[in-house]
């Protein structure tokens, strides 16, 4: 570390302000910052709230999310291992397998090593382009801007890909990734501007423009020739009996069912809530007030029943480990760039979005996921959700005072 640290000191004076490559100031501090604590210090008055900056936040939401990608690598390759066999698939095709075969590994769906590794094969890729296209986007708006890279995009970069099917292809991602950092967050005005989740905005775009790659039977597996249906999926077009003769509880609750990369696990995302509970990053009142919402509406649907929708019976607890309720309810609503601010706004927030999302899931079958929509519609809302509690609170201490 101390030859990076002279090289990086060496360069400095080449890169600083009024120097001849300045414009490159930006690349410059990304990486310094990224490998070594800022060694400059404020010279004005400071405001200190606690001992947490962006990067240490970031850093929290990181880790947070550990869990999550350990799942995605284990299950997308424990999904695909176990079709292949039941397909009677041999060997992994392509240059996945060549890797595979190299160090020694197969295809074996009871071997840990053999899911993990598969999984990281389909799973990487994908990491890879998204944090080099988004990366690079991040750097040309910050170098035109002649601001700091945002650590921001850590988190974009880390979110995106586990919202994704294994089949996706890459320069779908790259466009995806485009959108979501361009249009969603630097046409605002940057990190802490934006008032969508670039994340999801990158995930919604692809989805609408791209169905056929992001939805249907044939893109969860990365298997060749097979076809299966998310759970949503299964019961919006077959019924509760589909499902539960496939599938148990625990095991949609583990994560060993077909779905997006990353959100499947619903253990995963509670130990990713803990950690963000458990240092202040994650707001509890947003994460309880679209559980309540869910199941209230959830259960609501569900004792009304339905003779032609099959999603009206769905119990509520099925509710709660399928799709990517879990994941958006931990990682995505409680952005607190685009979430509601004031405490009461975030009530209202998270339970806005914890009915929009099972009413999407219930009542409109052709789309069963619905926490995608439902938490960018409680971005939208949320600027006139926090206006209107502040209104109230003005309102009553005229009220009072008066």
């Amino acid at each position: 570390m101390k030859f990076l640290r002279k090289f990086l000191d060496r360069f400095h004076p080449h890169v600083k302000p009024g120097a001849k490559y300045e414009r490159l100031y930006p690349l410059y501090e990304a990486i310094d910052t990224f490998l070594f604590s800022p060694g400059h210090t404020t010279r004005g008055a400071t405001h200190v709230r606690d001992g947490i900056d962006m990067k240490r936040l970031m850093i929290t939401v990181g880790i947070s999310l550990g869990p999550c990608v350990a799942v995605a690598l284990y299950n997308t390759g424990f999904q695909a291992n176990t079709n292949m066999s039941l397909m009677g698939i041999e060997t992994v095709p392509g240059w996945k397998g060549w890797i595979l075969g190299f160090l020694g590994l197969g295809n074996d769906p009871s071997n840990l090593i053999d899911n993990v590794v598969h999984g990281l094969l389909y799973f990487a890729p994908v990491f890879f382009v998204c944090n080099a296209v988004g990366g690079l986007w991040e750097l040309i708006f910050a170098t035109v801007r002649k601001e700091e890279v945002s650590e921001g995009f850590l988190v974009t970069g880390l979110l995106f890909p586990l919202t994704l099917p294994p089949t996706i292809p890459l320069w779908q991602v790259a466009i995806g990734i485009s959108f979501g950092v361009v249009i969603a967050k630097e046409l605002f005005g940057g990190s802490g501007k934006n008032f969508l989740n670039p994340a999801l905005s990158a995930r919604a775009f692809i989805f609408f423009a791209y169905p056929a790659q992001m939805s249907g039977d044939a893109v969860w597996t990365a298997v060749d020739g097979f076809s299966g249906a998310t759970p949503l999926g299964l019961v919006a077009a077959e019924g509760m009996e589909a499902l539960t003769t496939q599938i148990t509880w625990s095991q949609a609750f583990l994560g060993q069912i077909q779905g997006s990369m990353g959100e499947t696990s619903t253990l995963a995302c509670l130990l990713g809530a803990a950690l963000l509970l458990y240092t202040g990053v994650g707001s509890w009142k947003i994460m309880l007030a679209v559980l309540l919402g869910a199941l209230a509406t959830a259960t609501l649907l569900y004792l009304a029943g339905s003779d032609t929708n099959p999603m009206f019976g769905m119990n509520p607890a099925w509710h709660l480990v399928l799709g990517g309720f879990a994941f958006g309810l931990v990682f995505m609503a409680t952005d607190p760039v685009s979430a509601a601010l004031t405490e009461t706004g975030k009530w209202i927030y998270g339970g806005l979005i914890g009915f929009l999302v099972i009413l999407v899931r219930v009542i409109n079958p052709a789309y069963p996921e619905g926490m995608m929509l439902a938490i960018l519609f409680g971005n939208v809302f949320a600027p006139t959700i926090d206006a209107l509690v502040v209104r109230a609170h003005i309102k009553r201490r005229i009220r009072r005072d008066g």
